[in-house]
């Protein structure tokens, strides 16, 4: 009995054996395709990170230009307790480069969740390059940001985005915009955690603490300067448990009446002397 190809179970049929043999196509080409995306993935982010420090590579030199800056990884929480930590190469530095901050921030106990910092040396200087994610307009964006030794300066930043607008929110990623970081304060001169704000450009005076927003891309610019405040924030309280306060380091200065009662005993001793030479 012949098939009657214009009936609807012949047309069911074909379209059904026609999605069968994509679906297998589709799954053999991401299988032979997976391992080599997942090499480009580590060596864009590899790139990334050493572009916050000013390290420009091309994607064939990301790998050996990242093993000689970076010399260790670790991850804190919120509240800037470190969670995992190792040098470059050993498993724990692996845990923190393979962290997926979607992930990481989907997690009911923020205490729990783990926000990358890396430890990259340029031209002899550290610096912290912090890692970090957030939602713009339409979907995720992320970055990184490196601060110098002093915890507060910033000295590079890169940003990237999964759906903005172009022209508009997806300017983030432009190196015209990111331009705009390097120098800016993530602390008062006080030491105070105040981050870098992001605002509509000409509603404050330029300073330390802010950079202008996208213009047309307000929701991308409000997700970039949430995104910051966030992490930088818990940068912030990781770096008070590493350096001690200024006030800290300095002599404590003796109490008035010891500096008084030392004063006289300086004059007894000196008048000793004199009458003693006579």
């Amino acid at each position: 009995m012949a098939l009657n190809k214009e009936s609807n179970g012949y047309i069911l049929m074909f379209s059904a054996v026609l999605v069968i043999i994509t679906a297998v196509v589709l799954v053999l080409v991401f299988g032979a395709t997976n391992p080599t995306y997942k090499v480009n993935q580590e060596l864009e982010k590899q790139q990334n990170i050493l572009q916050a420090v000013k390290i420009e590579v091309e994607r064939d030199g990301a790998k050996e230009a990242f093993s000689k800056a970076v010399k260790k990884g670790f991850a804190i929480n919120p509240e800037g307790k470190v969670l995992v930590e190792g040098a470059f190469g050993t498993p724990e530095f692996d845990k923190v480069f393979n962290l997926d901050l979607a992930k990481e921030l989907r997690k009911k106990d923020e205490a729990d969740q783990h926000y990358p910092v890396y430890e990259v040396e340029n031209e002899g200087k550290l610096y912290y390059v912090i890692g970090m994610r957030g939602k713009g307009l339409w979907d995720a964006i992320w970055g990184y940001v490196s601060i110098e030794g002093d915890f507060s300066t910033v000295f590079g930043a890169v940003f990237d985005h999964k759906g903005e607008t172009p022209g508009l929110g997806a300017e983030i990623k432009e190196t015209w915009y990111t331009a705009q970081f390097p120098g800016k304060q993530i602390n008062d001169p006080q030491g105070n955690f105040v981050s870098v704000s992001v605002i509509k450009k000409g509603s404050a005076p330029v300073s330390d603490y802010n950079v202008d927003g996208v213009s047309g891309g307000t929701l991308t610019s409000n997700g970039l300067h949430d995104m910051l405040y966030k992490f930088l924030g818990a940068f912030a309280k990781y770096s008070k448990t590493v350096k001690a306060p200024v006030s800290e380091m300095l002599v404590d200065p003796l109490p008035t009446d010891t500096v008084d009662s030392a004063t006289a005993n300086m004059n007894i001793i000196d008048s000793a002397s004199v009458n003693s030479s006579k």
